[in-house]
């Protein structure tokens, strides 16, 4: 049994008594005389414990951790000992987070924190001595009430200052894994209607413009996801007010979306959604806004997506690290293309097994990742770009795995097996290459770089993959430099050709994008 049930001055229930009737009460005095429940998991309660808080926590941000998983009803901060008690609503919400963050570790103020079942039943609290942490409960749970449906077009002001607009913007820091527009409507939905998302790479970092149906709503997400990490680790959400209140969507497809109008164009020569599919997806989408219906902020990973399913949560399909690992490539330029080639473009964002151009219709291919989160990565940053003046689309393949040709099989050398090359950049748990992943970009990182080879030499170099060299930087003591080409196209390019690239002195060029500007 654990050591939290005696509490200033309150004895609760002999130790024999009925677990179910335990109440927690607690008065001015609780930080002296609470102990803290003791370390062991014991048996589902919907007050859960929570230890190793960072001094200067808020009630909101203990809060928000509870949130995502049903409604929160009552909160005890025990200051002096950095602990908190979270009551939430149901058991069964309370199971889901403790299975959530067993196996993704919560992290606030970029500090771990620990979360268990705590041995009372129930959370009484003093009013009069607990009243901020009411006030803050209220506040968060008056908000989540007004998730009301949109009201046409006009957007309630009442209840906002002048100040804030429904749209926030979103800027992505340390992005190591793909964030999609549907893990960020995924994400952002649990604080209400979300009308409509627009993403965009400015400045070599990921940004998006989110809409919500009500000023109110986009006022918390913002209060609760700013300085979060999506995935465990990275991918932080920086989110500010937008000068714009309202959103114009052009086209639905990977890149932006109207929830409101599913009748929209793709933009990209595909033809837009049959009718009576955009009914379903409308209808689809108003399901999505239902507050509470959706997994927890972080996006599981494998573990989690398991404890989240257990417990009758949906993880994101294709994000967790088992996700599909098999990428179609279209529309490639089917004169130029070879597995080579997009080995090297793919192999920017992950370790490429297979890779198989299709022997019928030879320009689309087939590419093969080392895992799921590999697979989103490529896609995320590669689809739309252009690579032998051909705009690719990159999409998941229903295909497991890419077959290799069968034994003394000619098939034109459009199969090749990768999986033991020496090139593959993410071997290695921990490389830097993880934290230098970009989007495609005209600036050019290069490194290994011997002392013979003069800048003249590399801009000849670079200039013979068909571009211009704009600018170009030597650093580190000459062993690296940025070149820049005139557009990304050239640069996607001069990759492809020149990654891998024999120097002389046993020194092989290596090409990656760069988020820096020269």
């Amino acid at each position: 049994r654990g050591s939290d049930e005696l509490l200033s001055g309150s004895v609760l229930n002999s130790p024999n008594s009925n677990m179910s009737s335990m109440v927690v009460t607690a008065n001015g005095n609780d930080n002296k005389k609470f102990k803290g429940d003791d370390k062991m998991d014991g048996a589902p309660s919907r007050v859960l414990h929570i230890r190793k808080l960072p001094g200067e926590v808020t009630e909101t941000e203990v809060i928000a951790l509870g949130l995502p998983f049903g409604k929160v009803t009552n909160i005890l901060m025990l200051k002096g000992k950095n602990q908190a008690f979270l009551e939430l609503a149901t058991e069964e919400a309370a199971i889901t987070m403790v299975n959530y963050y067993s196996a993704v570790t919560p992290h606030l103020r970029n500090q771990p924190i620990y979360i268990q079942y705590s041995n009372h039943k129930e959370l009484k609290t003093d009013n009069t001595l607990n009243q901020r942490a009411q006030a803050v409960l209220q506040a968060v749970t008056a908000v989540q009430a007004t998730n009301a449906p949109i009201s046409g077009t006009t957007v309630s002001e009442s209840a906002v200052t002048p100040a804030q607009s429904p749209v926030l913007r979103i800027i992505i820091d340390n992005m190591y894994y793909p964030v999609t527009l549907d893990v960020l409507h995924q994400i952002f939905s649990k604080f209400g209607a979300v009308l409509k998302i627009i993403t965009f790479t400015k400045n070599n970092q990921f940004q998006a413009l989110l809409q919500f149906g009500d000023p109110v709503n986009a006022q918390q997400a913002k209060q609760a996801l700013d300085g979060q990490n999506i995935y465990n680790a990275c991918c932080t959400l920086r989110i500010d007010f937008s000068k714009l209140v309202n959103l114009n969507v052009k086209y639905n497809n990977d890149k932006s979306r109207d929830y409101t109008r599913p009748d929209l164009p793709s933009g990209d020569g595909q033809p837009t959604l049959d009718p009576a599919i955009a009914a379903a997806f409308a209808k689809e989408t108003s399901l999505l806004a239902v507050p509470g219906a959706l997994s927890p902020l972080a996006i599981p990973n494998a573990a989690a997506a398991a404890a989240a399913a257990a417990a009758g949560r949906v993880g994101m399909p294709g994000v967790t690290a088992g996700g599909n690992t098999v990428l179609l490539v279209s529309n490639l330029n089917e004169e130029m293309v070879t597995p080579q080639s997009l080995f090297t473009l793919f192999g920017v964002y992950g370790d490429v097994q297979r890779v198989k151009i299709l022997y019928n219709k030879k320009d689309s291919a087939l590419i093969q990742m080392a895992d799921g989160n590999q697979s989103q990565l490529a896609m995320s940053h590669l689809n739309g770009q252009k690579m032998y003046g051909k705009i690719i689309r990159v999409t998941l393949s229903k295909h497991q795995t890419v077959q290799l040709p069968r034994e003394g099989l000619d098939d034109q050398g459009l199969t090749k097996d990768f999986g033991n090359s020496p090139l593959h950049r993410f071997k290695k748990p921990g490389s830097k290459n993880f934290q230098n992943i970009f989007p495609p970009s005209a600036t050019l990182h290069l490194s290994n770089i011997p002392p013979s080879v003069a800048e003249e030499d590399l801009r000849t170099l670079f200039a013979n993959t068909g571009g211009t060299v704009k600018a170009f930087k030597f650093f580190q003591d000459h062993k690296m430099a940025l070149l820049q080409m005139s557009t990304v196209e050239e640069a996607i390019q001069a990759l492809i050709d020149l990654h891998n690239y024999n120097l002389g002195e046993s020194h092989h060029l290596r090409v990656s994008f760069s988020k820096s500007t020269i």
